[in-house]
């Protein structure tokens, strides 16, 4: 065998070694540890916690010291807490590449959620933007809990007078992912055809309306089941895809939020308009490729087509924040909510958004909070 191939060989087994071992300790997962011993507290709170990746049984209520805010810090009283399917992926730690931020063998950050709204109840020196009793709404790790700490100049939305803590807290990841989709990454403008497929969903159901008061033509893609409550949220037109194929219907889209990824780059290209924009929020379970085909297909295809297939992380800031607050104040935006579970629930509720059958948002409604602030 010649030296170069003999190089060849060498350096293609290496790779695969390299590979194989990243695999591996992606994949590891450690056993779950036993719960940590309750020592006396002085001021006690409740809060989720996850020691281990798995199933909704890996999820367990423990008794911390209530925090105190630092300097520039708010103590908020958490009210309702939004359950996402980010929350599951990160308590299974996929897809598996997740572990390279979460933890690997086991969650780096052991407490859980992430949405919440609530009631600043004390703030630390030197802040002015807030004061106690200030009811505010963002995206925190923590969020499943009693209490939450964070920087007064963290992404936070004030909660307008007419909106319930659970329409509140309903709102950060969804909400944001569906403004931003539209606006920033999809560049939708008035007058344009815009289609939501999963519609009826915790994204889709803000898509639909946010598009609406966006001044857009909007279809939705959903069950029978949803077909009248997305026509409710402002949708003009929804395809029960039990019955019918929005890629076989001849329409032309300007632009397509998809949350499914049931369909490819060629079949959403025949309904798409020669500089029409699809946009890829969600897609295809799975703790490998099955996440990232649908967004790789995409970027490949992009490169042979006028039309763009884009995939985006949202990002929470103040101001998209006080846009949906917003927009809830003047009835443009509501949160639809499917089920209510208390914090005891958790597993109930998790296990309930993993199952894919919500519609809208599910809200852990936290030491029996006020139904609005």
């Amino acid at each position: 065998m010649k030296l170069r191939y003999k190089i060849l060989v060498g350096v293609t087994t290496i790779l695969l070694v390299l590979v194989g071992a990243l695999m591996a300790a992606l994949s590891y997962t450690k056993e779950c540890p036993d719960a940590a011993a309750t020592a006396a507290l002085d001021v006690a709170m409740t809060a989720v916690v996850y020691r281990c990746y798995g199933g909704p049984e890996v999820l367990a209520l423990e008794t911390f010291e209530k925090p105190a805010p630092g300097p520039g810090e708010m103590l908020i009283a958490i009210k309702a807490a939004g359950v996402n399917p980010l929350d599951w992926h990160y308590m299974r730690g996929s897809p598996y590449f997740m572990r390279l931020m979460s933890g690997m063998g086991a969650p780096a950050e052991t407490r859980f959620g992430v949405d919440f709204a609530g009631i600043v109840e004390a703030v630390g020196a030197n802040v002015t933007k807030y004061q106690p009793g200030d009811a505010v709404f963002g995206g925190r790790t923590g969020a499943f809990g009693e209490y939450v700490v964070v920087a007064e100049d963290w992404a936070l939305g004030r909660i307008p007078d007419n909106v319930s803590f659970e329409q509140a807290a309903a709102t950060p990841i969804a909400g944001v992912t569906a403004l931003q989709a539209l606006r920033d990454t999809g560049k939708l403008q008035a007058g344009e055809k815009v289609l939501v497929n999963g519609s009826s969903g915790g994204v889709g159901t803000y898509a639909v309306q946010i598009a609406k008061a966006m001044g857009a033509e909007v279809y939705g893609v959903n069950s029978t089941r949803n077909v009248e409550m997305v026509l409710g949220l402002g949708a003009d037109h929804v395809f029960d895809y039990k019955k019918e194929n929005y890629t076989e219907s001849g329409m032309k889209f300007d632009l397509i939020i998809d949350m499914i990824g049931n369909h490819g780059p060629a079949d959403n290209r025949r309904v798409m308009t020669d500089d029409g924009i699809l946009v890829m929020v969600g897609g295809r379970k799975g703790d490998w490729i099955g996440p990232m085909a649908g967004p790789l297909k995409g970027i490949v295809y992009s490169k042979f087509v006028d039309q763009e297939f884009k995939t985006f992380l949202a990002r929470f800031n103040s101001e998209d924040l006080t846009a949906l607050a917003d927009m809830m104040a003047d009835g443009k935006v509501k949160s639809v909510i499917d089920r209510t579970y208390s914090l005891d629930e958790v597993r109930d509720a998790i296990e309930y958004s993993e199952s894919g059958r919500a519609r809208g948002k599910i809200i852990l409604v936290i030491d029996g909070g006020p139904e609005s602030p």
